[in-house]
């Protein structure tokens, strides 16, 4: 397996993202400690906050709302999302282990495999949703005849495919290994030599940058100011403020969770220049890559949560499920009393007897 301070080795530091981490701890461990504390503590919050906000969101576009295109880019894209916080405990748990890997082979593999699946899926329903959302604006004769939900659920599939396609590498490369007291989850390149592992290492790097970044980022933001400028030229003062919001808000915080992640990911491509550049990779890895998971907690809220729409379909579904509580408490009391009633009645015939016959 050869020196893992040698070249690339068989490790990489987004090894974080597929939950690896394979040199042993070296520089200032206390702060590394603290932004492992800050990161477990980012994924429980993403955790929690994704589970509950994606849940809604595949509740209401699912059971609650009609169906459309709009609501099948938005349910494939909190299911993505929903799957990718899902996993999250394998990760909460590797760290607070000290980056030890107790579930296995098979489950590094998937584990790895889902998670970047979905990572890229949850990037490209946003790209979708997104170019869309401009198309369905600005060419409104070309929506009416092929905008459709079976073309919508088409392009789900493919995209679907696509970030399937691009998660193969980590059923490959992933392996398990012992390294002193601890099981480490990696990618093994299988190469002896530094060079080609290097090689392999910056094309998974490259694609991924650019994939799963460069060209989503691009995507939504050529087709957010377009889209801006033609709300601005065609509709009312509210309604542009609301959707620029709205528009600014999925730049600001994509480009804000990613962009750490992505130019880490570039950095170590030449993390063995200096030390001080080792180091904080080493440091800020871990950190940079919670934020790029707390990006799938957020999604729901900005996309779903924030429309005033779905705001009334949870609130009548909250007021439904109160009235329907109290109901069947309301009920269940005058049962308890209409089964009581009759028992007071028999007793109290022999007591009136028995108080004449005293008197």
């Amino acid at each position: 397996m050869g020196d893992y301070g040698e070249d690339y080795g068989n490790y990489t530091y987004d090894d974080y993202l597929e939950y690896g981490d394979l040199e042993e701890v070296k520089g200032d461990y206390r702060q590394r400690e603290t932004m492992h504390i800050i990161s477990v503590v980012i994924y429980s919050i993403s955790f929690v906050l994704g589970l509950i906000g994606n849940g809604i969101v595949i509740w209401v576009t699912a059971f609650k709302s009609k169906r459309t295109v709009n609501s099948v880019w938005l349910l494939n894209l909190a299911m993505a999302d929903f799957v990718f916080v899902l996993f999250l405990p394998f990760s909460i748990d590797y760290v607070l282990r000290d980056f030890h890997w107790s579930f296995g082979l098979v489950m590094c593999k998937l584990n790895s495999f889902v998670s970047v699946m979905n990572m890229y899926a949850s990037v490209l329903f946003l790209t979708v949703l997104s170019i869309d959302r401009y198309v369905s604006l600005v060419h409104l004769s070309w929506c009416q005849r092929y905008r459709t939900l079976e073309r919508a659920w088409i392009v789900c599939g493919c995209t679907w495919a696509l970030s399937a396609t691009l998660s193969c590498p980590t059923l490959i490369f992933r392996d398990t290994m012992r390294l002193h007291d601890r099981i480490v989850c990696f990618n093994n390149f299988y190469v002896k030599e530094g060079h080609a592992a290097a090689v392999r290492h910056i094309i998974m790097v490259a694609v991924r940058t650019t994939v799963g970044f460069l060209l989503p980022f691009s995507a939504i933001c050529v087709t957010g100011i377009l889209l801006t400028i033609k709300v601005n030229k065609s509709e009312g003062s509210v309604r542009i403020s609301t959707f620029s919001k709205t528009v600014s808000a999925v730049i600001l915080a994509f480009f804000l969770c990613w962009a750490p992640f992505h130019i880490f990911s570039l950095m170590e491509l030449s993390m063995h220049s200096t030390l001080y550049l080792h180091n904080v990779l080493k440091t800020g890895f871990p950190l940079a890559t919670s934020l790029a998971f707390f990006n799938s907690c957020i999604n729901p809220m900005l996309y779903m949560l924030l429309g005033k729409k779905v705001r009334h379909i949870l609130k009548r579904a909250c007021l439904d499920i109160t009235k329907s509580s109290l109901r069947e408490l309301s009920q269940s009391i005058s049962a308890t009393e209409t089964v009581s009633l009759p028992e007071g009645p028999q007793e109290s015939p022999p007591e009136e007897p028995v108080e004449s016959s005293a008197l």
